[in-house]
Parts: C-alpha cells; structure tokens; sequence
C-alpha cells in the first residue's frame, strides 16, 4: 500500500483528503439516519394516542426530551395548535424544511467529493504522462521498462480517484434516497397530527 501511495505521487494526499473525509461522512450518515433515530418511536406512539384528554405540556415536555427531527416537528405542530389550519400547515412545512436540512448535513460534500475524485486522479494520470514523455525525450524508445514503469505510475492515481469515488457516488445517492423516504413519512404523519389538533380545536370552539 506504501509503495502503492509512493508511485501516485502528491496527487494520493488530497485524494487521501477525500477518502478520509468521504469515510467520516458516511459512517456518521449511516448512524444519523437510522429510522429510530430520525422517527423516535415514543413520538410516534404520542401522535397515534394524542387525545383531547391529553396534556399538552407532557407532550411538549416528552417531545424535549426526545431526539430526532421528527420530535421537533411534533413540538413545534403542538405549540401551534392554536392556530387555524392553514398557519398550523404553513408552519409545518417550515419546520419540515429545516429539519430535511440537518437529514442532508454532508451529502453535499459527499457529492463534491465523488465528482472531485476522478479529476484529480485524471490530473495525477496526466502529470505521470508529461513524466513519461520526458523520460522519452531524455532517453528515447530503447528502454521499454522506463515506459512501462512510467505509465504504471501515472495510472495509479485515476485508480485511487475511482476508488474513492465510486462508493462516494453510491453512498450519496443511497442517501439521497433515505432523506427522500424519511421526509415524506414525516410529513404524512405531521400533517395527519394537525388534522386531528385542529378537529379537537374545532370542537371546543
């Protein structure tokens, strides 16, 4: 593997850059998007059993304590149970785009990452070339070893650009997909709980 990074030349330390970089944000996507860790389970158990007959400041205070995108949602629709169903919606979707927002946290990077990647190693491949051709220019065609060696090295790179970025790009797109499904689930479920607030509204009024 040393002499594997030692033939890339310097172009392997910001590709390395990326493969760290890349590596952390997929371990710590993994763990963040964890359903139960997105959607906690006791605010999906508050939302099915909500009540008129429940209090509103155990729910908000269960909802503190909760962790998740979806508990802040749920808090922020109880604190605006007040309101008429348009502003109650209105707030909803705000909310949702914000938290949509802390789901996303690092795939643009990762994004960035898998389309920088390959270039780089490209880069690396063209500079090991230019190495080549000097040698060419220096010593002539009489040497098939200094061309195999050269070009050996100059394909290193877009090697080590195409490992990184490969799982990079499929990582991101897995990603994507996740938020995608865990967004659209929270949405369903929060726009369902202020229909229910806003019918017990409706019959207190």
């Amino acid at each position: 593997m040393l002499l594997f990074v030692r033939q890339g030349g310097w172009i392997m330390f910001p590709l390395a850059i990326c493969s760290l970089a890349g590596l952390t944000i997929i371990i710590e996507r993994f763990i963040a998007l964890r359903r139960s860790a997105v959607i906690d389970p006791r605010i999906l158990r508050l939302v099915s059993e909500y009540s008129e007959r429940t209090a509103a400041d155990k729910a908000l205070l269960l909802c503190k304590r909760a962790k998740g995108p979806f508990a802040r949602l749920i808090e922020e629709v109880i604190r605006a149970r007040h309101l008429d169903q348009t502003q109650a919606l209105e707030l909803m979707h705000a909310v949702g785009r914000s938290q949509v927002g802390t789901l996303e946290r690092g795939l643009t990077v990762l994004e960035i990452i898998a389309g920088a990647s390959p270039l780089l190693g490209l880069l690396g491949t063209v500079l090991g070339m230019r190495t080549v051709f000097n040698a060419i220019t220096s010593q002539g065609l009489g040497n098939p070893q200094v061309l195999s060696d050269g070009i050996s090295k100059a394909l290193v790179t877009t090697v080590a650009g195409l490992c990184v970025a490969i799982p990079a790009l499929a990582c991101h797109s897995w990603f994507s997909r996740r938020v995608d499904d865990l967004a659209v689930e929270m949405q369903d479920r929060a726009t369902g709980f202020v229909a229910k607030l806003q019918a017990y509204r409706g019959r207190n009024e």
